[in-house]
């Protein structure tokens, strides 16, 4: 037997569907795009290009876009992103997103930034 025809989702539905998909979707095998605004050569921007390639390296393979934008050859990018600082980390995908910024160097604070580590849980004490 054959399954009847579906009846076709209007955008409004076929949105929600998207969306519903999106929440659902499994941490492990979603797609991260990344943007990291670094000032110039600086030894800070060549460090924190290098601890955000390595974390993505070690626990993103194949499964990231990084893009670095380098403020001073970029300066339109800050308006357009909203940037007060560098280096900033911004994750725009998957939603929500979330941005870093500061020192990048701690494995365990970009972690949990870009939500690929969990806060430990609390343990309630009864009372």
């Amino acid at each position: 037997m054959t399954e009847p025809p579906q009846p076709e989702l209007t955008p409004s539905e076929q949105t929600r569907a998207e969306f519903e998909r999106l929440l659902s979707a499994e941490p492990e095998i979603q797609h991260y795009v990344l943007v990291l605004f670094v000032t110039g050569n600086t030894l800070r921007s060549s460090q924190a290009v290098a601890n955000v390639r390595s974390l993505c390296e070690r626990h993103l393979a194949g499964r990231y876009e990084l893009e670095v934008v380098d403020i001073y050859q970029n300066p339109a990018r800050l308006a357009e992103n909203q940037i007060v600082a560098a280096p900033t980390l911004l994750k725009m995908e998957p939603v929500p997103p979330l941005r870093l910024v500061g020192n990048l160097a701690d494995p365990e604070r970009v972690l949990l930034g870009l939500n690929l580590k969990h806060r430990p849980e609390i343990n309630w004490i009864p009372v």
